[in-house]
């Protein structure tokens, strides 16, 4: 007879045994399988946290060690009145500091023509009764511009021909109506400020119509009266005159520039009230910048201890690269640089700026004073003591921190880093277990077939001795 289930014909739960050897068989292969992939999840998933948090504080140091404004210096003015606002100013991170008296006397201007009283009777009149001519706009050798005229051409029409001449360096045009026997007049203005930067316009066709529109020539040109030549700004430092062709001085204080913006408030007896521009230090900016960079180093040692610490009991877990030796380098590496010497900064090192490694590994600036004053009074003390002397402790090119910092951050980051080298190598463990897993469940076919098999001739075997016993009872 043709047996279809294990044990239909012997009565014997053979398909449950098979189902059991099957899973002896499997449990402890599988088991295997599944602590090693979890190992190797964990791994990929405690580098992938490590190598982005390296790479976070990678970025921090190369925004630092490239950073030009670390030392900068810090301008602040005081005004006469809150109402007043006569300077801004900048400093470059080489400016001494100092204190200076400042008043603005007079801001820098472009030059500004009027045409004549009674010149034009309309805005809406053409320049010219006849023929063609052109106005050449000019300021130096360098800048200008020509417009063109005909006999339909108006005064508003040549306005703005003015305006939106694609060659203008930066003149504008305006009709004032009086409403006056002085009929309407054109005022054109330049932005080209300072002492002989005068706007010039030219007729250059010699039609004597448009001799009202010139400076240069003719019976009816526009007199010196009705032009206003351009200026420069004048202020007084320190009771020393200074003039600039704007309204920038730039370098009159060495490595400092200030723009003046309103002209000096006068006192009761005319005198100019001048203004205070001090040059100090930004050290709130250069504090912030240090403290940040020790929370960002810390918040990277926390990370790294998280993945490489042993559970302190059987209810801890270990983190994902407990023990790792990898890690535990990286981490003594960066406390080398940390505490190395800088020979290139008076300051020597971190410590002298009150950043020191605490028994955890971690930067702190204490407030705890052991007989070398604490980490607040040597920090606030560098601050005012060894300004410039910080940057180099940072950012000098061979000896910085951030910059030694960076280049060992780099070897570990990197595409070709020593982190996804390791990267690479778990994931191939893991493709590894896959392979592993594949290759099981093809055997554990095979093996149920084999087991299959063989219970299949007992059940053959005890079903044909049960009909031969049937058999011979019946007989019997």
């Amino acid at each position: 007879m043709t047996i279809q289930s294990l044990g239909v014909g012997s009565g014997l739960d053979l398909d449950g045994l098979v189902q059991q050897l099957i899973a002896a068989e499997r449990q402890p292969k599988e088991s295997r399988l599944n602590e090693k992939e979890e190992r190797v999840e964990a791994e990929i998933s405690g580098l992938a946290k490590v190598k982005s948090k390296l790479s976070g504080f990678q970025d921090i140091v190369d925004e630092l060690k490239s950073d030009k404004e670390i030392n900068g210096r810090e301008p602040t003015i005081k005004n006469p009145t809150d109402d007043n606002d006569v300077l801004s100013a900048e400093a470059a991170n080489s400016a001494l500091r100092g204190s200076y008296a400042i008043t603005v006397s007079q801001l820098a201007s472009g030059s500004r023509i009027t045409t004549e009283d009674g010149a034009f009777t309309s805005s809406s009149d053409a320049l010219l009764s006849t023929g063609t001519g052109s106005l050449t706009f000019s300021v130096g050798a360098d800048d200008s511009f020509t417009v063109n005229i005909d006999s339909t051409t108006t005064l508003a029409d040549l306005r703005e021909m003015i305006n939106d001449s694609e060659e203008n360096f930066g003149v504008t045009a305006n009709i004032i109506e009086t409403g006056t026997g002085a009929g309407p007049k054109l005022v054109i203005q330049s932005e080209t400020t300072g002492e002989g930067n005068d706007l010039v316009i030219t007729n250059d066709s010699g039609n004597t119509e448009l001799d009202r529109l010139s400076t240069t020539g003719g019976a009816t040109n526009i007199s010196a009266s009705n032009i206003e030549v351009a200026k420069n700004a004048i202020a007084f430092v320190d009771g020393i005159e200074v003039q600039s062709d704007s309204n920038k001085f730039d370098n009159t204080i060495q490595n400092v520039s200030f723009t003046a913006k309103e002209v000096s408030p006068k006192e009761a007896g005319e005198n100019f009230i001048p203004s205070t521009l001090t040059i100090g230090y930004d050290k709130e900016g250069l504090k912030e910048k240090i403290e940040n960079f020790v929370d960002n180093y810390n918040n990277l040692i926390k990370e790294l201890d998280a993945q490489t610490k042993y559970g302190e009991s059987d209810l801890e877990e270990d983190g994902a690269l407990a023990g790792d030796s990898l890690i535990r380098s990286i981490k003594a590496g960066l406390a080398t640089i940390i505490g190395d010497n800088v020979s290139t900064s008076a300051l020597g090192g971190l410590f002298s700026l009150g950043v020191e490694l605490n028994e955890g590994g971690e930067l702190e600036i204490s407030s705890t004073d052991f007989g070398l004053g604490s980490g607040e009074d040597r920090l606030e003390s560098a601050l005012e003591d060894s300004f410039d002397d910080i940057a180099t402790l940072f950012t000098d090119e061979n000896e910085g921190i951030a910059a030694r910092l960076s280049d060992y951050l780099e070897q570990y980051t990197s595409s070709s880093g020593l982190i996804s080298l390791r990267e690479k190598t778990a994931k191939d463990d893991r493709e590894e277990v896959y392979d592993d897993r594949e290759t099981l469940e093809l055997r554990m076919v095979s093996f149920e077939q084999t087991l299959r098999d063989r219970y299949l001739n007992l059940d053959q075997t005890v079903a044909q001795l049960n009909q031969t016993s049937s058999a011979l009872l019946a007989v019997l």
